[in-house]
C-alpha cells in the first residue's frame, strides 16, 4: 500500500524533475536552473568598471566562474581577491602575465582593458595557451583584428568578443521573427547610439588609447545592431562628422558621427553615434510585412521592444551572466550560437569602422569587402 510519505516523496521528485525539461523557445536549457556540467574558469584582465560589472554578474553564472585578476595596477588585486574569493596564486600584474601558461585553474583570459591595449593582451594570452574573450571594439582596426584572429588560430585557442546582445532575450526574438520571414522583405533599419560623455581626461577620449571617439566605443552597437537585425552585412558605407567642441573632441577623437551602410539585399541603414547627445540607445526596423522596435536597445537593461504583433516582455536577466554561461557552452561544448561572437565577427566590424573613417576623410561612399 502506498503511503502518504511515498506519494509525497513521489511528487516532490517529479517536481524537481520539471526544471531539466524546461527550454526556451530556442530549444535551449532556460537559464537559472539547476546544472551539472563542466565550469568555465575564467580570469578578468583590466579591473575597471566594466571588469567589476561582469565579475558581479558571474556570481549567478552556472557554466562560468571567476577565479582569475590581472590588472596594470596591482594595488588593485588584494581587494578582489577579498570580494571575489580568488586566490593569489592566480592574480598577476601586466609585467608577470605570460606565467599564466603554467596555471592549469584557469580556462579563458577576458580582456576588458582600453581598445589600444586588446591586441597586445589577446596575442599574449593566445601565446599562453588560453582562450580569450575580448571586449570590443576587438582592436584598433582591421589589421590589428586580423593579426588577432590569426594569432588565436595558430595557438588553437578559441576567441571570442564580447557582444552580450548576441544573447539578449528580446533581440534574439527578433531575430527569429526575421528567420522566419515575418517582416517580410526588409527595407530599413534605424540605429541611434550616443550619451553625453562627462570627464575630458577619461581613456575613451585619448586617441592612443581609444583609437577614435564615439564610434568605436558607443557607435559600434548600430553597426554589429544593423548587421544581426537584417541579417546581412554591407556592401559599402558613407558617413559625414560633426565636431562642435574641438577642445574636448581633439583630431582623431570623434564627437558625432552620422552613417549610412547598404546591403546586398537593397536595405538600407541610416545610423549616428555621438558623445555628445544623451537619451539614443534605439533600434528600428521596418520590412514590407512589419516592423521592429527596441527603446532601450543595447542598455544594460531592461530591454524593451515591440513589433508589429505586439509588446516583447521577455524577463531581464543581466547580460553579463547570460553571455558567460553562453560563451562558456562555446568553449567548453563547441555550442553554435544563434549569433556569432567569434573573432572573426569581431573583425567584420572593425572593418567597416575602418570604412566609415574613411568615407569621413574622402566625403564619399566607400566600398566594404568583408
Amino acid at each position: 500500500m502506498q503511503t502518504r510519505r511515498n506519494f509525497i516523496e513521489k511528487l516532490s521528485l517529479s517536481a524537481l524533475a520539471v526544471p531539466f525539461l524546461q527550454l526556451d523557445s530556442w530549444g535551449q536549457p532556460k537559464h537559472g536552473l539547476f546544472y551539472e556540467g563542466p565550469v568555465l574558469r575564467v580570469a578578468l584582465m583590466g579591473l575597471g568598471s566594466y571588469a567589476t560589472r561582469v565579475a558581479d554578474a558571474m556570481k549567478d553564472c552556472k557554466k562560468a566562474k571567476l577565479v582569475g585578476a590581472i590588472s596594470g595596477t596591482p594595488s588593485k588585486l588584494p581587494n578582489w581577491q577579498k570580494k571575489y574569493n580568488i586566490p593569489a596564486s592566480n592574480c598577476y600584474n601586466y609585467s608577470n602575465f605570460d606565467d599564466i601558461k603554467n596555471n592549469k585553474d584557469i580556462d579563458v583570459v577576458y580582456v576588458t582593458t582600453p581598445n589600444a591595449i586588446h591586441h597586445n593582451n589577446v596575442i599574449r594570452a593566445a601565446a599562453a595557451g588560453k582562450h580569450v574573450i575580448c571586449e570590443k571594439p576587438m582592436a584598433l582596426n582591421g589589421k590589428e583584428g586580423q593579426e588577432m584572429v590569426d594569432a588565436c588560430r595558430k595557438a588553437g585557442v578559441k576567441l571570442l568578443v564580447g557582444y552580450r546582445m548576441h544573447f539578449e532575450p528580446n533581440t534574439l526574438e527578433i531575430i527569429k521573427m526575421r528567420g522566419n520571414g515575418e517582416f517580410g522583405k526588409l527595407r530599413f533599419f534605424n540605429g541611434l547610439s550616443g550619451f553625453r560623455i562627462g570627464d575630458p581626461n577619461q581613456w575613451r577620449l585619448n586617441k592612443e588609447l581609444a583609437g577614435g571617439g564615439s564610434l568605436m566605443d558607443i557607435g559600434i552597437y548600430s553597426i554589429n545592431g544593423a548587421r544581426y537585425m537584417l541579417g546581412e552585412d554591407p556592401i559599402w558605407v558613407a558617413a559625414h562628422e560633426t565636431k562642435t567642441d574641438p577642445v574636448k573632441f581633439k583630431a582623431g577623437v570623434d564627437e558625432t558621427i552620422q552613417f549610412e551602410m547598404g546591403f546586398p539585399s537593397g536595405a538600407v541603414a541610416s545610423c549616428l553615434s555621438t558623445y555628445n547627445m544623451n537619451y539614443l540607445d534605439r533600434f528600428y526596423m521596418v520590412g514590407d510585412k512589419g516592423f521592429a522596435f527596441l527603446q532601450p536597445a543595447t542598455g544594460y537593461g531592461p530591454i524593451k521592444g515591440h513589433t508589429h504583433k505586439g509588446e516583447l516582455s521577455f524577463p531581464h536577466i543581466a547580460h553579463q551572466t547570460i553571455q558567460m554561461d553562453e560563451m562558456a557552452g562555446i568553449i567548453l561544448e563547441n555550442k553554435n550560437p544563434i549569433v556569432a561572437v567569434d573573432g572573426n565577427e569581431g573583425l567584420k566590424d572593425l572593418k567597416i569602422i575602418d570604412a566609415i573613417y574613411k568615407a569621413v576623410g574622402t566625403n564619399s561612399k566607400v566600398e566594404v569587402s568583408l
